[in-house]
């Protein structure tokens, strides 16, 4: 098995360039990051008929997301670097395709934002837009949207860290509002077009940085009126991205992929996990 690793903004994933087909339990090994190679996901290249390039992205627990922003860029890039593609190109998840852009940075067309509730998906009869939910005793106003993949943004004016965070996302990833359960992110406006932001990643937990909720930050500031439109910079622990919300809330994610290098597995290690 051959791997090809790279980051966005500290959010790693490997590319399976050769080797057995993925499945969830061989995910979960490779992705330890203590007994294997370690990772936020592995991205493993398939055929598509609806793009010029097809992914399947598989979350670090072994699930499947439908998009994942840093994902397809880290995607992108490996698809110039060691698959001679590009610079620019479409590729389908399987769940949407999108087109990408490779240059000192890389750019990915995420789509429109959607609110409606069998778009998230969330378990409710109109869209969740600034909805009080209780949440360990603690009433968090919630905003619910799809992007490909579920989100749910909660905006708040206190510094983030001195906030429990990381327990509210665990809770609400697997909250009953969300029947595939959910990304969270916790947000605070900083400027008109800046916001930070801190990261609870379903399948994987906290993640110094995301692509995909950059971009369910950035849309639901704009939809509630936090923020204007146009591009704006989203800041995590790992760094910024930035994020251009159109008038119809369509949206495109640009910022870097910085290429670490290639893991060979040892065959030993493979074939104990593979039986």
């Amino acid at each position: 098995m051959r791997l090809w690793r790279a980051h966005g903004l500290g959010n790693d994933y490997l590319v399976l360039e050769d080797g057995p087909v993925m499945d969830p339990a061989l995910v979960r090994a490779i992705c330890d990051r203590h007994r294997g190679v370690g990772g936020d996901g592995v991205l493993e290249p398939n055929s598509a008929d609806d793009a010029d390039h097809g992914v399947r992205i598989w979350n670090p627990d072994g699930s499947l997301a439908e998009k994942s922003g840093n994902g397809l860029r880290i995607f992108a890039r490996w698809l110039v670097q060691r698959a001679g593609a590009g610079p620019a190109f479409t590729v389908s998840t399987g769940a949407d395709v999108v087109a990408c852009e490779v240059g000192d940075e890389v750019r990915v067309a995420m789509g429109r934002a959607r609110f409606e509730p069998d778009e998230v998906p969330v378990a409710a009869d109109a869209p969740v837009i600034e909805r009080p939910v209780d949440v360990e005793g603690v009433e968090l106003t919630i905003t619910a949207v799809g992007l490909g993949n579920p989100h749910c943004v909660i905006y708040r004016d206190e510094p983030l860290d001195a906030l429990p965070w990381r327990s509210w996302g665990r809770a609400l990833e697997v909250h009953p509002l969300f029947p595939n359960r959910t990304n969270v992110q916790i947000a605070r406006v900083l400027g008109e077009r800046v916001v930070e932001a801190r990261i609870w990643e379903r399948g994987a937990g906290e993640t110094l940085a995301s692509g995909s909720s950059s971009c369910a930050v950035a849309a639901v500031g704009v939809r509630t009126g936090r923020l204007r439109g146009g591009e704006i910079e989203v800041r995590m622990p790992g760094g910024s991205l930035r994020v251009r919300v159109d008038p119809d809330l369509t949206l495109h994610l640009r910022g870097p992929v910085e290429p670490v290098g290639v893991v060979e597995v040892d065959p030993e290690w493979l074939a104990a996990r593979s039986r």
